[in-house]
């Protein structure tokens, strides 16, 4: 898909494909060939495809061709699975821009439903407006993950209302995957925001074209991601706590079951044994004649029953 923006009085306005001379930004997402070849003679840059792009060599992922520069950064996805990392390539020229994009982006659609003030060079104020958006979502999308993590140890760490146990192992189980996924969305983040970083440090600093405004912003979103980096820390030390508080509670309501397994069977052991003596088939066996064997034999299997019980109670075992 292309779509083409210019400027009009300043504002970004979307074109029509055709009205290529006033166009200052190309944006292609899972662009065809015909489009890319299009693209590439319109503005006359080199396009990079997507192996060139998913390439993790600095020199590969940041380069300069004259004034052009050719950058790319892992982006931020969402898709019905929840965030996913993408692939997103930037060509900036004193003239264009052009973004190059593998999959649907909500950082872009709300980056173009939002108005914006164009400044000069148009090519280098929508860059860095771009850069400045994908921060601001990403520091969206932390603050999201804080507020689940949140409630999350609300449940672990604190009883329920009404009088309510604690989490179930089935609770527990689920709180494991919202952690595992809490996790890979952290990683994720922390993969765009490195890139951002790296692009913005370069693009600074790789050409004197961009205007010194403009490198102020630049500097600005190098700041702001410092300070993600630095918040994205905090919330993976915080997954990491309560994975671990979530794996010490399963494996005490663990061991509570196989305590009151081996309560149970041991409290079983003696009447079995009374049973299996009175059981036996053989002719001389005193009790039987007796007139309340019968009751004699049950009363003994309740006591050597409750006894250990009772003696378990008085421990403080149970």
């Amino acid at each position: 898909m292309l779509k083409t923006y210019g400027w009009e009085a300043g504002k970004l306005v979307c074109l029509p494909p055709e009205d290529t001379a006033r166009a200052a930004w190309f944006d292609l997402e899972s662009a065809t060939p015909e489009e890319t070849d299009f693209v590439t003679r319109e503005s006359g840059l080199p396009l990079p495809g997507y192996a060139d792009l998913t390439e993790i060599e600095q020199s590969s992922r940041l380069s300069t061709n004259g004034p052009v520069l050719t950058l790319s950064m892992p982006i931020v996805t969402r898709t019905a699975e929840g965030l996913q990392a993408g692939v997103c390539g930037f060509v900036l020229s004193p003239d264009r821009l052009v973004t190059l994009r593998f999959s649907p982006s909500l950082v872009f659609d709300h980056f173009i439903g939002q108005p914006h003030s164009i400044g000069t060079p148009p090519s280098a104020c929508l860059f860095a407006a771009l850069l400045e958006t994908i921060v601001d979502r990403q520091a969206d999308a932390l603050e999201t993950l804080r507020t689940e993590l949140d409630q999350l140890s609300h449940k672990i760490f604190h009883h329920r209302m009404a009088g309510k146990a604690r989490a179930t192992e089935l609770e527990m189980q689920a709180m494991l995957v919202t952690l595992g996924r809490d996790y890979d969305t952290i990683s994720v983040l922390r993969d765009s925001q490195l890139g951002v970083a790296r692009i913005a440090t370069y693009a600074a600093t790789a050409t004197d074209w961009i205007p010194k405004t403009i490198r102020h912003r630049l500097e600005s979103v190098q700041k702001d991601i410092s300070s993600l980096n630095e918040y994205s820390t905090h919330l993976t030390d915080k997954v990491q706590f309560l994975l671990d508080s979530t794996l010490g509670l399963i494996n005490i309501s663990q061991n509570a079951l196989i305590k009151v397994l081996t309560i149970v069977s041991i409290a079983g052991i003696p009447p079995t044994l009374i049973a299996g003596i009175y059981g036996m088939n053989f002719h001389i066996i005193p009790e039987l004649s007796w007139t309340y064997g019968y009751a004699y034999a049950w009363a003994a299997m309740i006591f050597s029953a409750v006894a250990p019980l009772l003696w378990f109670r008085q421990k403080g075992w149970i």
